[in-house]
């Protein structure tokens, strides 16, 4: 793994469970992308929710971009983010995974 994705998501308050149950669920998503190394969803408080994946080249990178999970959360902006959701594409200096 070489680069990666790091999404800030925003979640309306009065949406802030049905955003945590769409990551919860989009875990599965993610182990069918062949390109997808690694994938993490997390939360960082009431609304601030996360998403990092690592992959090995730009190829599956922008195959992640254009795949299931990402046009959910294109799909869920409007009516579940208190804004569109923030990526930002990351080059991976090291990584620990057991």
């Amino acid at each position: 793994m070489k680069i990666g994705l790091l999404a800030r998501i925003e979640a309306k308050a009065e949406h802030a469970d049905e955003v945590e149950a769409m990551l919860r669920g989009a875990v599965k998503l993610a182990e069918e992308e062949q390109h997808t190394v690694t994938w993490f969803a997390f939360r960082q408080d009431a609304t601030t929710f996360g998403v990092f994946d690592t992959f090995e080249d730009e190829a599956g990178r922008e195959a992640h971009l254009h795949g299931r999970i990402a046009a959910a959360l294109r799909g869920a902006a409007e009516t579940l983010l208190s804004s569109p959701p923030v990526i930002t594409p990351v080059e991976l200096l090291g990584a620990k995974v057991s």
